[in-house]
């Protein structure tokens, strides 16, 4: 019988492991807009909690968001550390820092969070470039 306009979509397929993968996206990038550190807190409990026996897919996320996380982390550092070395935080090298840290750094992290949100959804493995580690 051929299927009419009004039958209801049959239910997507969905990748084992793919919601957890999505909250692994989620949270990075929430670490990096909206609630830094207590997301990345989160992240590290739901590392913890699933990393050994998480599917493939939810495994490849979480280890990139906890990589990229991290390295978020050491480029923030080292941005300070370049504040405190060209004169401190009322110099004004302080808004050439800060400024180059936001539009290089700290763009790319989100951008590479946002396509790792899509791969996540999507149901697909994702590889963090130049930050990620192998899946």
């Amino acid at each position: 019988m051929p299927r009419s306009e009004h039958d209801p979509l049959p239910p997507e397929a969905v990748a084992p492991g793919q919601a957890l993968a999505v909250t692994a996206e989620a949270l990075y990038l929430a670490n990096l807009l909206l609630l830094p550190g207590l997301a990345f807190i989160a992240l590290l409990v739901v590392y913890e909690r699933y990393i050994r026996t998480a599917p493939e897919l939810a495994v490849c996320h979480l280890r990139q968001t906890l990589s990229a996380s991290l390295w978020a982390g050491a480029l923030l550092l080292a941005a300070n550390i370049i504040i405190l070395l060209l004169g401190g935080y009322r110099s004004p090298n302080t808004w050439m820092v800060v400024i180059i840290y936001f539009t290089t750094c700290h763009a790319t992290l989100v951008l590479l969070g946002v396509m790792g949100l899509a791969k996540a959804m999507a149901g697909q493995t994702y590889r963090y470039p130049l930050v990620g580690r192998p899946c």
